[in-house]
């Protein structure tokens, strides 16, 4: 397994326009707030002083019904080294286009670095509803072993070319017995995404069991 590629953490590399505010009332984020908080809890998503330059890593997001399905809400960036997420902490994303490396949201914090990826992986498929982002090393560098489907080594993270590797790997076919892949070119990142939260969250921790098992009997 290669060493990916060392870039700065949380950086954004999309074109935003972000209206700074607060989005509607009714939107409930405590589902997703909660799941963000155990992957806090399990260091998959968080702010580890020696990781990463100290920065903020990993994100989690979720489609809504309204606006004929392509919003979708986001974990804010550089929000990792709070332990419990608030409703200021999350961003609304109205419109996201790979092919213009542009997104458009609105909320009292700018979206994710990884909010053009999130948005790739739900337009593969309207049944997708939930998009996790988190940092493993576990699985990553057992990506191999566990014959997880991946993103290039140069691929960097938050780009078009990104979006375009996640389509590629739908188009491939490679997705259609698992929701998760590793970014061998952001260094530990790995994405799961599902119909649910739930089944994109406990399909991610499935498969970081079978790298732990994988660890654990070494010869």
């Amino acid at each position: 397994m290669e060493n990916g590629l060392s870039e700065l953490e949380g950086v954004i590399k999309y074109h935003l326009d972000h209206q700074h505010g607060e989005f509607a009332a009714d939107i409930d984020i405590s589902e997703l707030n909660a799941w963000r908080s155990l992957f806090y809890r399990l260091r998959l998503i968080g702010q580890i002083a020696e990781k990463y330059a100290g920065l903020g890593f990993g994100n989690i997001s979720r489609r809504l019904a309204r606006g004929g399905g392509q919003e979708f809400l986001i974990s804010g960036t550089q929000t990792g080294h709070l332990p419990v997420l608030k409703k200021q902490h999350y961003a609304l994303i109205e419109s996201a286009s790979p092919e213009h490396n542009a997104i458009k949201s609105q909320g009292l914090s700018q979206p994710s670095s990884e909010a053009l990826t999130h948005a790739s992986v739900y337009r593969q498929h309207p049944a997708i509803s939930a998009v996790i982002h988190v940092h493993c090393p576990e699985l990553w560098l057992q990506t191999n072993r566990l014959n997880l489907a991946f993103t290039a080594a140069d691929v960097p993270y938050g780009t078009p070319e990104m979006a375009n590797a996640v389509a590629e790997l739908f188009a491939s076919g490679r997705l259609k017995k698992t929701g998760l892949f590793s970014m061998l070119g952001h260094a530990d990142g790995i994405v799961a995404f599902g119909a649910t939260l739930p089944e994109a969250s406990c399909l991610l921790i499935e498969e970081l069991a079978k790298a732990v098992a994988i660890e654990q009997n070494r010869p």
